[in-house]
C-alpha cells in the first residue's frame, strides 16, 4: 500500500481520485490548494502526488520545484484538463514524472500509479545504495579518489582530503592541474591503469607537503568499470603507512625503502644511511657491481630529500666519449665545435636546484677529472666555446662498478677528485651476499612483469626457488629480473619451472657455487637457528637469510620436527 496525495481543488475530482485508489489498496490524502499540500509533504511520508497544473495563485510546477528542493524520490504526476497544452508538456521537462489527462478513466490512472510506485522503489533503491556506498566511502582511513578518463576528480572521500591535501572545491579539476605531493607518479599509474585495465601497486613512496611531516604512502590504482564491463576511469588508493615504516625502521624489519626491494641486514645498513643522507648536502659516491640497484639508490636520495621537487638528471659517463661528454655535461654555444650549430644547455645546468647522477665516473678522462673537480670546488662552470661562469645549485651523486680506490693507486684517477666524490660512500653488496632478499625480489618481479606483459603468473615451484637461492648471480638484480622475464616468455602455465629459466640457470648446479650458504645449510645449522630464536620460525629464517616457506621446506626435508619439543632431534 503506498500513501498518495491528490492536489486539485474540484472535491468531485478528488473524490474520484480517492475511489479509484482506494479500491486499490492505497492511503489517499487530499489538498485543495498550494498550502494544504505543503502541510502534507511535510509531514506526511508521501509516495506519489497527482497535482493539478492550476491551483488558484500557484501551480503544479511550484508543487514540483518544493519536491525537488526537498530532495524527495516522490513522483510528481500532473493533472491537465488540456493534454496537448504547453504547461504540461514543460512541467515534464522540469522533472514531473508524467501527465494524466482529464476526465480520468480509472484503468489509466491505476497503470499509471503502478508505472509511478515501481519508480518510486527503483529511487529509493539507488537512494539506500548510495547512502550505504557513501557512509562506506566517507569511513575508509585509506584516501580514495576517482577519475574519469581525463583525469578528472570525479569523486573523494575525506581521507583524500586529509592525507593528500584535497577538498571538495577539487571536485571536476584535473588531477594534472593541482598541487599534489607524488603527482607525476600517481597520474603515470593512472594512466597505465586507463590504458591496460589492470591494477598497479607503488610500495613506499615518501609524500611532502608544505607545512606538515613527510607521510610514508603506498598506491594503488585500479580500473572503475560499469556493469556491462564498460570502462569509466579509474579509483586512486592511497595508504598511509607512515607509522608502519616507522615500526619496521625501529625494529630494522623494512622489507624495501623506496622503489628498492630487501629486508636483509645488509640492505638495512644501506636504508639508514639513505635515511641520514637524504637531507644533507654532500656528495654521495654508491659503488656496487654491476646490476646491484646503484640508479634506485641515486633515485632515492633525490626522491626522498628536500631536492624531491627539482628534476633529477641522469648522466652514463661510459656511453659518451670525452668531447660529447663535456658538451653533454656542460653544454656549448653556437660554433664552438663542428656541428654546434646553436647553443645548447648541458645537464649540470639542467639539474640546477635538483640533483644529477654521474654513473660509471670511473671511466671519465683525466681532462674530465680536472673539470669536475673544479664544479665541485667552485659550484660553477663554462659551456664549451664560451668563458661566461654560470653559477649552479646542483647535488651530485656519483656510481662506479670499478674500485677506485685501486684506480687512484695506479694513476689512472684523481685522488683529490675521489676524495671530493666519496665524503659518503654507500657499498651495496652484490646480490649472492644478500640471498634471503631473493624470494622478495622474485615476488616483487612477478608483480612488476604480470603487469608489463599481461600475464597471471603466480609463484616458482621449489625446485625453481632453490635453483635461484643458490645460482652466483654474477649480473645480480639485473640478472634476476631478466631470468624471470626470460622465464614468464617461455612459461604457458601460472608458475614458473626450473626449465623456463635462461640455459645458464638450467645448466647450473648447486656444487658448483662456492659461495651458496643456503643451500649448504645442514640439520645441524637449522637446528642452531631454530634454537637461538626460541624456535621462532620467521627469526631462524632471517638468520639463515633465507624465507619461512624454504625454512619449512628445509626442515621436513631434514626431519625436524616443527614444534619445540624437537629439541630431541639428533641428525
Amino acid at each position: 500500500m503506498a500513501r498518495i496525495l491528490v492536489i486539485d481543488d474540484e472535491e468531485t475530482l478528488t473524490y474520484t481520485f480517492a475511489c479509484f485508489l482506494s479500491d486499490a489498496g492505497h492511503e489517499v490524502l487530499s489538498a485543495s490548494n498550494y498550502d494544504e499540500a505543503l502541510q502534507h509533504i511535510c509531514a506526511e511520508n508521501v509516495d506519489l502526488i497527482f497535482s493539478d497544473i492550476i491551483l488558484g495563485g500557484k501551480t503544479g510546477l511550484d508543487i514540483l520545484r518544493e519536491v525537488k528542493a526537498r530532495g524527495l524520490n516522490s513522483p510528481v504526476v500532473m493533472i491537465t484538463g488540456f493534454p496537448d497544452a504547453r504547461s504540461a508538456a514543460e512541467a515534464v521537462r522540469l522533472g514531473a514524472f508524467d501527465y494524466i489527462a482529464k476526465p480520468v478513466v480509472k484503468h489509466t490512472l491505476l497503470h499509471l500509479t503502478q508505472v509511478a510506485l515501481r519508480h518510486k522503489r527503483a529511487l529509493d533503491e539507488t537512494e539506500k545504495y548510495r547512502l550505504h556506498m557513501e557512509a562506506i566511502y566517507m569511513s575508509v582511513q585509506d584516501a580514495i579518489i576517482a577519475v574519469d578518463h581525463e583525469l578528472k576528480i570525479v569523486e573523494l572521500n575525506a581521507s583524500a582530503m586529509s592525507i593528500c591535501g584535497l577538498s571538495g572545491g577539487d571536485m571536476g579539476r584535473r588531477l594534472a592541474d593541482l598541487e599534489m605531493p607524488c603527482k607525476d607518479r600517481v597520474l603515470a599509474a593512472l594512466r597505465e591503469t586507463l590504458q591496460s585495465l589492470q591494477s598497479v601497486k607503488l610500495r613506499r613512496l615518501e609524500c611532502r607537503r608544505s607545512g606538515r611531516p613527510a607521510m610514508v604512502v603506498s598506491i594503488s590504482t585500479h580500473p572503475l568499470q560499469g556493469g556491462s564491463g564498460t570502462s569509466l576511469g579509474a579509483v586512486l588508493v592511497v595508504r598511509d603507512e607512515t607509522r608502519l615504516a616507522g615500526l619496521e625502521q625501529d625494529l630494522h624489519e623494512r622489507d624495501g625503502f623506496h622503489r628498492i626491494v630487501g629486508k636483509s641486514p645488509a640492505m638495512q645498513q644501506v636504508y639508514d644511511v639513505l635515511e641520514y643522507l637524504a637531507d644533507v648536502e654532500t656528495t654521495v659516491l654508491i659503488t656496487g657491481e654491476s646490476g646491484t640497484g646503484k640508479e634506485l639508490i641515486a633515485e632515492a636520495l633525490h626522491d626522498k630529500g628536500n631536492r624531491s621537487s627539482g628534476p633529477f638528471i641522469k648522466v652514463n659517463c661510459a656511453a659518451l666519449s670525452e668531447n660529447l661528454l663535456e658538451s653533454e655535461l656542460f653544454g656549448h654555444v653556437k660554433g664552438a665545435f663542428t656541428g654546434a650549430v646553436g647553443d645548447r644547455r648541458g645537464r649540470f645546468q639542467a639539474a640546477d636546484g635538483g640533483t644529477i647522477l654521474l654513473d660509471e665516473i670511473g671511466d671519465i678522462s683525466p681532462k674530465m677529472q680536472l673539470r669536475l673537480l673544479r664544479v665541485l670546488q667552485e659550484k660553477q662552470f663554462e659551456r664549451v666555446g664560451d668563458s661566461r661562469p654560470i653559477r649552479v645549485d646542483v647535488r651530485v651523486i656519483a656510481s662506479t662498478n670499478q674500485k677506485l680506490k685501486e684506480r687512484v693507486a695506479s694513476g689512472d684517477f684523481r685522488e683529490d677528485l675521489y676524495y671530493r666524490l666519496r665524503v659518503v660512500e654507500i657499498v651495496l653488496p652484490p646480490l649472492r651476499e644478500r640471498r634471503g632478499d631473493i624470494p622478495l625480489l622474485v615476488a616483487h618481479f612477478i608483480e612488476k612483469l604480470n603487469r608489463k606483459l599481461k600475464r597471471k603468473i603466480q609463484e616458482v615451484t621449489p625446485d625453481a626457488e632453490d635453483l635461484l637461492m643458490a645460482y652466483p648471480w654474477p649480473g645480480n638484480v639485473r640478472e634476476l629480473e631478466h631470468a624471470l622475464e626470460h622465464a614468464f616468455i617461455v612459461c604457458r602455465q601460472e608458475t614458473i619451472c626450473a626449465d623456463h629459466f635462461p640455459p645458464e640457470l638450467r645448466g647450473f648446479t648447486p656444487s658448483a657455487c662456492a659461495t651458496a650458504p643456503v643451500q649448504s645449510s645442514s640439520p645441524q645449522d637449522l637446528l642452531q637457528a631454530l634454537r637461538r630464536s626460541a624456535w621462532n620460525k620467521a627469526k631462524a629464517a632471517r638468520m639463515l637469510h633465507i624465507d619461512r616457506k624454504t625454512l619449512y621446506r628445509k626442515m621436513a626435508k631434514c626431519g625436524i620436527p616443527l614444534e619445540e619439543a624437537a629439541g630431541a632431534f639428533r641428525p
